[in-house]
């Protein structure tokens, strides 16, 4: 079987409207061979040109590659980077869990020293000194998104360093140059497969973790197996990456042309990935697979990711498997 047509009747199986991984891509298919870390120079080439692209999109100047998930990246750069007195922006579930991850980091580390948060709705009015502010810029669980610009405001009021939760708006938003540390995983505004996460930055860590897999020094120097196959599936992506990302604009064009009077966002505050309605979707059939947040929500979270493989031939179609 051609991998064209192996790529058509995988896709033709399910129908995503989650946040990713998105629709399965024919070159991330064709981006997976046998390689190896170390003394292998065809790899070589292709891990350098994937971890400079995706520098280029965080705008930050160090890149470290890591084969986990993006909660492993957040961890351990709250660890490295993080410490005094931070300012979380409580935007939902996982500004959540980047609260865990700080509480956690202050008992078993001790390098912070205070932990405040406040709603993304009121971070015009705060203007105290924090060390460190930290935030997830598209909050999937309520489908919205605090512009970078907005935060970059805060950071400077703040006299702080901005720390930026990416997982769901790299690749797809703009301004991660204002961050001063960037994390996220490969599956989703990245458009690869699930196993890789990436921390960027542009300063040193200031932390010294006494921990083998925490320390970031030692992801840097690449002391441990990385994420060799998914790096592979991001290669011919990130190579042609403005006309997977056109699948993604146009979705979300046609989903708010339809429906966008459901959404209580303003313009600013939608994200590129998903739309959240006031209403709650169903699936026309057993194929669509909806995206179930991990709160309770009384409408519903629309992701944009199932027509990627289209590129910028995609239509919007797929939303015709969606009942109201």
């Amino acid at each position: 079987m051609r991998i064209k047509q192996f790529i058509k009747i995988q896709n033709s199986k399910k129908k995503l409207f989650t946040p990713g991984p998105g629709s399965l891509i024919e070159e991330n298919i064709l981006g997976i061979e046998p390689c190896f870390g170390r003394n292998d120079q065809k790899y070589e080439k292709v891990e350098n040109f994937v971890l400079r692209k995706i520098k280029s999109l965080s705008g930050q100047n160090k890149i470290v590659r890591l084969q986990g998930s993006a909660s492993l990246a957040l961890e351990i750069s709250i660890l490295n980077f993080v410490k005094g007195n931070i300012l979380v922006v409580d935007s939902g579930f996982y500004s959540e869990r980047l609260k865990t991850m700080c509480k956690n980091a202050k008992i078993n580390f001790k390098k912070i020293k205070n932990i405040e948060s406040t709603s993304w709705k009121k971070i015009d009015k705060i203007k105290k000194k924090f060390d460190w502010i930290i935030s997830c810029v598209t909050e999937t669980s309520i489908g919205i998104k605090i512009p970078i610009k907005e935060l970059n405001d805060l950071k400077k009021r703040c006299k702080s360093k901005l720390f930026l939760d990416a997982t769901a708006s790299i690749g797809l938003e703009e301004g991660h140059r204002y961050g001063d540390v960037v994390s996220f995983s490969s599956c989703k505004g990245l458009l690869g497969l699930t196993g890789a996460s990436f921390i960027c930055y542009s300063m040193k860590p200031h932390n010294n973790i006494k921990s083998f897999y925490l320390d970031i020094k030692n992801h840097e120097n690449k002391l441990m197996t990385g994420p060799y196959h998914t790096i592979g599936s991001l290669y011919l992506v990130l190579k042609n990456f403005q006309k997977f990302k056109s699948a993604v604009k146009i979705n979300k064009k046609m989903f708010l042309k339809k429906f966008g009077y459901l959404s209580p966002y303003q313009k600013k505050y939608q994200p590129l990935l998903c739309t959240y309605i006031n209403k709650k979707v169903s699936p026309l059939n057993k194929k669509v697979i909806l995206y179930k947040p991990r709160i309770n929500l009384t409408g519903s979270v629309v992701c944009h990711l199932g027509e990627v493989h289209l590129k910028d031939k995609a239509k919007g179609k797929i939303i015709k498997n969606l009942v109201f």
